[in-house]
């Protein structure tokens, strides 16, 4: 069974930084479009990031969008979120998520097969 595994959530100081994980396993990245989402309390599960199977095509909500920074290591079977200049309002659990896709990234949160169960991330002074 397919497992994603995020870490690198904490506590952070408005303006700090984390750079969260997500390992896979039983799977092969190589073959997967992959997405950061993130769930504030009493808020909808949102997008912050897509990035393609390749690597070559990535996408940010308005929010985050020269922020953060998605990538990935194919050969480790692993995705980064780098987070930059976090705001309290960044506060949230963030989860990873891997779609069947090897040409684009994958936009819709329906189409996504495998989901971590995510890490909490808190901005606070």
């Amino acid at each position: 069974q397919a497992r994603l595994v995020e870490s690198g959530g904490g506590l952070v100081q408005p303006g700090g930084s984390l750079r969260l994980s997500c390992v896979a396993s039983e799977i092969n990245l190589d073959y997967y479009a992959m997405g950061w989402f993130r769930q504030a309390p009493g808020k909808e599960r949102e997008p912050v990031s897509y990035i393609s199977a390749s690597g070559d095509s990535t996408y940010y909500v308005d929010s985050v969008q020269g922020r953060f920074t998605i990538s990935r290591d194919n050969a480790k079977n692993t995705v980064f979120l780098q987070m930059n200049t976090l705001e309290a309002e960044d506060t949230a659990v963030y989860y990873c998520a891997a779609a069947w896709n090897t040409y684009r990234m994958v936009t819709k949160e329906h189409e996504y097969d495998f989901w971590g169960e995510g890490t909490q991330v808190t901005v606070s002074s």
